[in-house]
């Protein structure tokens, strides 16, 4: 958790900060991460400068619209109509954790996390993540906590990254673990990017498949004009729909030479009438934004470390969402719960029940 910080508001002012050079990346537990990594080899979320664009080139294949679309898309309908078909057989589900469930197996794919149980490594990555954790202020509990971080950081390792290691080292995949191999990256380095591409990854579409699931299922008219929309138009709904409400609240960043932090309002920059156009708080896809605005505004970030896997995101919520919103007798019968989590600075969505209503 990031305290103390200097906090910048607006569209202009967070994105000039976001695409400023030499700005550091802070927040995303940084302090567990730099006692994890070696000084050589930190994490892309870290890097900054020609070392980020070289990293982020090698890596850009994986997330590439291309490859999103003839490799990822196939493994992302097969998850999604699994399931939907075990929901329509039990006739109840929890949409926050089918969410994880399909954002766990995307994401593992990508990554190269497929030695391991699924389910325990949902668990394992879940409780790292969680907003559980202690979030007291004084010095024990900051203690605390961060000796259980690291421990449940070790977990995962022993648990789901290093089979997957000794797996890709004796054949190598088309996965993020076997580039880092060949890269040279030590066990160690290879878990922390594990965390920063995986388990980041897989929590936060988590909460972004969630709420956009639950905006539609309250809003029959909205939902009616989502499903009789082409691709694009039910992806601008969804981009729409992070803008109002994007996973991470927050960003932080340290300036060169600087050691204030500052705390970016991503909240605020994509409710900006300068940049999205008139009554920023209604949810309109069909809105005029100003020039070089995205449909999602800020909340994929923006300049070196806007998230890679936003097309991968954006596209598994459009299939699953698809899907599960033309289940006959689909019915919401208990919205989720609204935590704060102050690991990853944003949202929680929990215990989003659902029905399918039986007829006759």
């Amino acid at each position: 958790m990031v305290k103390a910080a200097v906090p910048v508001t607006g569209y202009s002012a967070v994105r000039d900060v976001l695409r400023t050079k030499g700005a550091r990346q802070a927040g995303f537990k940084a302090e567990l991460v730099d006692r994890a990594t070696s000084p050589t080899r930190p994490p892309i979320l870290f890097l900054t400068g020609d070392a980020h664009r070289r990293q982020r080139a090698a890596t850009a294949r994986f997330f590439a619209p291309k490859v999103v679309d003839e490799k990822h898309r196939p493994i992302m309908e097969a998850a999604a109509d699994r399931l939907i078909d075990v929901f329509q057989r039990t006739g109840a589900a929890c949409l926050d954790a089918m969410a994880l469930d399909m954002a766990v197996t995307v994401a593992a794919q990508i990554v190269g996390l497929t030695n391991s149980e699924k389910s325990g490594m949902v668990r394992r990555l879940d409780a790292f993540f969680s907003a559980g954790a202690s979030t007291r202020t004084d010095r024990l509990s900051r203690v605390g906590t961060m000796l259980l971080a690291q421990w449940r950081m070790l977990q995962f390792h022993w648990s789901d990254v290093r089979p997957a290691i000794r797996a890709r080292r004796a054949v190598p995949g088309e996965d993020v673990i076997s580039h880092l191999i060949a890269d040279g990256y030590r066990d160690r380095d290879i878990l922390v990017e594990c965390v920063t591409y995986g388990a980041a990854g897989m929590v936060t579409t988590r909460e972004f498949i969630t709420m956009a699931g639950w905006h539609l299922l309250e809003n029959d008219t909205l939902r009616g004009a989502f499903l009789s929309s082409d691709r694009n138009a039910r992806i601008a709904f969804l981009e729409e729909i992070l803008r109002l409400e994007p996973v991470v609240g927050f960003l932080y960043r340290k300036m060169e030479g600087e050691e204030a932090t500052l705390s970016l309002d991503i909240r605020s920059a994509n409710n900006d009438p300068r940049a999205v156009g008139p009554c920023p708080m209604e949810l309109r896809p069909e809105r005029q934004r100003a020039e070089r605005v995205g449909g999602a505004g800020l909340a994929f970030g923006d300049g070196e470390h806007r998230c890679p896997g936003a097309g991968v995101a954006l596209a598994e919520a459009e299939i699953f969402l698809d899907r599960l919103l033309r289940v006959p007798g689909l019915k919401l019968v208990r919205a989720p719960e609204i935590n704060w989590n102050p690991l990853v600075t944003g949202y929680e969505l929990r215990g989003c029940e659902l029905a399918v209503e039986r007829i006759g």
